[in-house]
């Protein structure tokens, strides 16, 4: 079938206000679902990141609480493990887009360290909504848009709708007040239309070849909307 890039942070922790580093990576369901569902319908997956570091999986996001109980969270975990293109990452600057049907960027805390200021991801994420091709973020992936900046200093993804984390989960999780910055607030700042939904609940906005996601419950329909454009 066809290759679908994934584009995970490198980051092991987030930089709050304080200049304490919070633990976190990607988020273990918003990378495992989609994966599932690529790799059911017959697609070959790569996984890029900045430098080619090994991407680091919150471990928040594989506890039982999280999870809906312990049984699942073991499953999930079990899942990463099979996912080994995990284990050899392309460094993210070497990666040419005409190899891939489309782009997929997962989120947890760590794209908001990393990918919100990665040069080489905000140009492969200009040439990846520029040519058409299917791109696809969920949760705080959106963080990586704001990278994706043209020449004249304005942001490729002004004036597209989106789904991303909100401020108000980010409330309810308890970092917001933590946090230099919200990325529901950043977005809007760079010319993002954020689509806010009921927090925690599945949320997809698709506004031409750009599919996003609001959270992790999002991540099987971001998935589904996904193959759709694959067609």
């Amino acid at each position: 079938m066809s290759k679908i890039l994934f584009v995970l942070t490198g980051a092991d922790h987030w930089t709050l206000a304080d200049g304490t580093a919070h633990p976190t990576g990607f988020w273990a369901e918003e990378a495992v679902v989609p994966y599932r569902a690529l790799k059911a319908a017959g697609h070959e997956i790569v996984v890029a990141t900045p430098g080619g570091v090994v991407p680091p999986v919150d471990r928040a996001s594989l506890a039982a609480e999280v999870n809906g109980g312990q049984e699942k969270a073991d499953e999930l975990a079990r899942a990463l493990e099979e996912m080994a293109e995990l284990r050899t990452p392309a460094k993210l600057a070497e990666v040419d887009l005409d190899d891939f049907a489309a782009v997929f960027y997962p989120g947890g805390h760590g794209p908001m360290e990393d990918l919100a200021v990665d040069a080489e991801s905000g140009r492969l994420l200009v040439a990846a909504l520029d040519s058409g091709k299917p791109l696809a973020v969920v949760c705080h992936g959106p963080a990586a848009l704001l990278a994706a900046v043209r020449p004249d200093g304005t942001n490729a993804f002004a004036g597209y709708r989106a789904a991303a984390f909100t401020n108000e989960e980010e409330i309810q999780g308890g970092l917001a007040g933590q946090a230099r910055w919200l990325l529901q607030d950043r977005l809007t700042e760079a010319g993002v239309d954020v689509r806010a939904s009921e927090p925690w609940a599945p949320h997809v906005v698709v506004d031409r070849n750009l599919v996003t996601g609001q959270n992790p419950a999002s991540s099987v329909p971001v998935a589904e909307e996904l193959l759709k454009l694959l067609g």
